[in-house]
């Protein structure tokens, strides 16, 4: 092992003497067929996701590409159903608002059109009502608090999980009401 500079184990590091190892092909498809299934039994993955996975841990770029058009027609691999399994999810347990769903959504490399008909599942309504829970729950947790820095963390908390700026103003002033708390400093800022 003296002879490896006490590196350990995998590929040499210097680029020239990397270019100079074959890969096996056959044994790389084998290893980026199980890394997808590995990756896939965790969770959904878009195919942007699983390419992104496979590059990182050194397949080549044709091979994935191989790889996931297998996975593409076996119907292992679908965007769509993804976007729309995780919008569900992240509404309902995280109370993601449409933006945020839909920024997640690019960012894990679904196609915008495919982004936008999933997140076009959450209705006004059903996202006002996921907004008005928030609320409901954040204002337990702001007893002492002045009216002001209520209304400013109420509406700063709903913006951060992705709901418009309006509807978080509108909800939290409801929600005010309706907890019998007065909204007058909500109205004053909406006034300006």
């Amino acid at each position: 092992m003296a002879g490896r500079g006490g590196r350990g184990r995998g590929a040499p590091r210097d680029p020239e003497v990397a270019a100079e190892v074959e890969v096996d092909p056959v044994k790389e498809q084998r290893r980026a067929t199980d890394l997808c299934y590995a990756l896939l039994t965790a969770r959904a993955r878009t195919r942007v996701e699983l390419r992104d996975a496979l590059l990182r841990k050194g397949i080549s770029e044709s091979t994935a590409e191989l790889v996931l058009g297998k996975f593409d027609r076996a119907g292992l691999i679908d965007d769509a159903a993804f976007a729309e399994v995780w919008v569900r999810s992240r509404h309902t347990h995280q109370g993601l608002g449409r933006r945020a769903l839909a920024l997640e959504l690019r960012r894990k490399g679904v196609a915008d059109e495919v982004a936008a008909e999933a997140v076009a599942a959450v209705d006004d309504e059903a996202e006002q009502e996921r907004a008005r829970e928030l609320v409901r729950k954040k204002l337990r947790t702001l007893g002492g608090v002045d009216d002001t820095t209520k209304i400013r963390r109420l509406v700063a908390a709903l913006a951060r999980k992705g709901y418009a700026e309006g509807m978080a103003y509108r909800v939290v002033r409801e929600e005010l009401r309706r907890a019998g708390e007065e909204a007058e400093g909500l109205d004053d800022l909406l006034s300006d």
